[in-house]
Order: structure tokens, then C-alpha cells, then sequence
């Protein structure tokens, strides 16, 4: 085993943690057969086999669960380590790789990244944009933007605040007019989620009192980015991420929909990170930077 290095340990808990030898070559940029014989080549030097290979995919054998367990704890001594020295040196650079949903990752982070990169130009970020939460010790996650409760093996910063609220694009406002009382809204077409139904309750809060409109659209789409776009392109009116939504108002792009009545539902927005990986002068680059980035350009819904 004296031939094995910390890529070899990486490169395996990468193919335990994906369950596939392709999606270990995606992610590294190489050929398949590259991680194949990397493979071959660990269990060669650890003289047992590690993973079992069959037409359903791989699985570990006792072997190999054993084996895993000693790359994490290894290559987890190593991150500590490499934390230490950088924190001492202060310099932020390396790669980072960001999960977020497809809204925050569109409208908030891609606008903040120019700056980002004139401030720390030895930085390189990886956005893993999907509006499914992300595994972040799975996908290999340094940073997941999200808006819920945290396992105890992670630490969050408060970045901003997200609420919702409905906005319609100029065009359609003036083709169709804006709605006065919520319940107008029956006579409108609208941009509704296929997937995250939760979201198609509108809450509005109406002489003191809650009540909820049940949205059915006309448009319909399992993407929140694809939602904000749909709204921009005069479709209808939608229920959109203030955080992403208030500067396109301020651009004149979105006009908002029933101000007066919609319960925006505040919430907080986290940058989530594993707990031995928070002290890496990368990691805290990009968190200060986009609270102050959302602070000055995004400000409360």
C-alpha cells in the first residue's frame, strides 16, 4: 500500500460516493478507463478486492467498506491540515465548488461572480446548479446555498434573506392588465411549478386575515430559473424569489403583482459547509463576498 497517494484515496471515495465509475470521470475530466485502472490499481496494492461490479452497478464488499472508512478519515486529516497552513498564509485560492438552486444560482451568483473573481483572481468556482438538495459529501459540495435546517456535520453562515412574492414582466401588464384583489388572479394566466407544488400555494394576507390562492397555470415548469424566465418573457404572472426578482424590478424588467395583499414569507438564506472545511481562506472568501455582494445589491425583499 506504500504506493497509494492521497488522489488514489480521493479517487476512491469519489467512486463509493457516485456509484459509478462515468460519473467519476465526468466530474475529473477523464476517460473512463483512466479510473478504471486507477481502480484496479488500489485494489492491487491493497491486495483484496474493493469494489464488486455488476450489470446493477458497484458496490462495496466488506473490503472495501473498511477501506473507505480510513480514505475519509485520512484524507479528512489532510483537509484539517491543509486548512491550518492556509489559514496561516490567508490566501485564497483553489477551486470551490457551489451547489444552488437553479434561481439562486442564475440571478443571484452568476451576477456576483465578475467581482468575485477581480477581488480573489486565484479563485475558481464550480456552480452545481439543480433545485434538488444536493449531497454535499456525495457530490463533493464545498458550499450549498440553501434556505433549511442543517445536520450537525455542517456549519451555515447567514448570507440573506429570501422571500416570495408575485411579479409579472411589462409586457404582459400591459396586454393584460395587473390584478386588483387577489382573487382577480382566476382571470389571469399564470407560471406555476410541476415539481415543487408547495410553491404554487400563494399566500396573501387580505383585511387582516390569511388566505391562500390554489395557482393553476397555463405555463408549468419543474425549474425555478425556467420559472423566473418564463415570467420575463411576458407568460404570465408568476411567484418568483425576491432575492432574484426586486433587482429585475429595479431594471424595469418585472413589475410586482399585488403588493398590497401578498405575505412574502421571509425566510433566511445559508451558506452551508462541512465543519472541517470552514476555515479554508477559499471557503471564506466566497461567503464574505456574497454577503456583502447581496447586501448592496440585493438588500431585503
Amino acid at each position: 500500500m506504500d504506493t497509494l497517494g492521497f488522489d488514489d484515496l480521493r479517487l476512491f471515495a469519489r467512486v463509493a460516493a457516485l456509484g459509478t465509475l462515468s460519473a467519476v470521470a465526468r466530474e475529473r475530466d477523464v476517460p473512463v478507463s483512466q479510473v478504471s485502472r486507477s481502480l484496479s490499481r488500489i485494489e492491487k496494492a491493497c491486495g483484496a478486492r474493493l469494489i464488486h461490479r455488476s450489470t446493477h452497478g458497484l458496490a462495496l464488499t466488506a473490503e472495501g467498506a473498511t477501506f473507505l472508512a480510513y480514505c475519509r478519515s485520512i484524507t479528512g486529516s489532510l483537509e484539517e491540515l491543509q486548512a491550518e497552513f492556509a489559514t496561516r498564509t490567508g490566501e485564497a485560492s483553489g477551486l470551490v465548488r457551489v451547489a444552488a438552486s437553479t434561481v439562486i444560482a442564475q440571478y443571484l451568483l452568476l451576477p456576483s461572480l465578475a467581482g468575485l473573481g477581480e477581488r480573489h483572481p486565484r479563485l475558481r468556482v464550480e456552480l452545481e446548479v439543480s433545485d434538488r438538495l444536493a449531497d454535499m459529501a456525495r457530490d463533493g459540495i464545498d458550499i450549498a446555498i440553501r434556505t433549511i435546517a442543517l445536520p450537525d456535520t455542517m456549519v451555515a453562515r447567514r448570507i440573506g434573506t429570501l422571500g416570495r412574492a408575485l411579479y409579472a414582466a411589462p409586457a404582459y401588464a400591459a396586454r393584460a392588465g395587473l390584478p386588483e384583489r387577489p382573487e382577480d388572479l382566476r382571470a389571469h394566466r399564470l407560471v406555476v411549478n410541476s415539481a415543487a407544488t408547495q410553491l404554487n400555494s400563494w399566500p396573501f394576507v387580505v383585511e387582516g386575515k390569511t388566505w391562500t390562492f390554489e395557482a393553476e397555470g397555463a405555463w408549468r415548469t419543474n425549474d425555478t430559473g425556467l420559472a423566473a424566465n418564463m415570467v420575463l418573457q411576458g407568460l404570465g404572472i408568476g411567484r418568483l424569489a425576491t432575492i432574484a426578482a426586486e433587482p429585475l424590478v429595479r431594471q424595469g424588467r418585472l413589475v410586482p403583482v399585488l403588493p398590497a395583499f401578498v405575505d412574502v414569507q421571509t425566510v433566511p438564506i445559508f451558506a452551508v459547509i462541512a465543519a472541517a472545511r470552514q476555515r479554508l481562506p477559499k471557503i471564506g472568501a466566497c461567503v464574505d463576498y456574497w454577503v456583502e455582494w447581496i447586501d448592496g445589491n440585493v438588500g431585503a425583499p
